[in-house]
């Protein structure tokens, strides 16, 4: 399966955006989909998680209550909304999906088998 992330851009701090990947390939509801960050000088790490039919979701301690992960199985996207970001969520976004999706490893890199290309989100002071 082929990701594609978009929707990053410059906003204050406090804004909103929303991030989508779309998805192309094989059957899109038979990944659970994940969101990934990296900010300079950082390790990539997890932010978000959805199940396959969207029903179950998790997420980092730092964007809880801020940040939503929804997908749309008919339009094969999985999406990000960012509200009340902040300069410490600067860095680029990574989609990714994985088909085993199963308990701990959605947290790490590791538990996916398909990358997206990353979109910049950058958060001002």
């Amino acid at each position: 399966v082929q990701l594609q992330a978009f929707g990053g851009g410059l906003v204050q701090a406090g804004g909103s955006l929303r991030l989508s990947c779309v998805a192309s390939g094989r059957s899109f509801s038979s990944y659970t989909m994940g969101w990934f960050r990296q900010a300079p000088g950082k390790e990539r790490e997890f932010v978000a998680h959805i199940s396959r039919s969207g029903t179950s979701t998790t997420y980092a301690d730092s964007v809880k209550g801020r940040f939503t992960i929804s997908r749309d199985n008919g339009r094969d996207t999985v999406y990000l909304q960012m509200t009340s970001l902040k300069p410490e969520d600067t860095a680029v976004y990574y989609c990714a999906a994985s088909a085993s999706g199963w308990g701990p490893t959605v947290l790490k890199q590791t538990g996916y088998d398909y990358w997206g290309q990353g979109t910049q989100v950058t958060v001002s002071s």
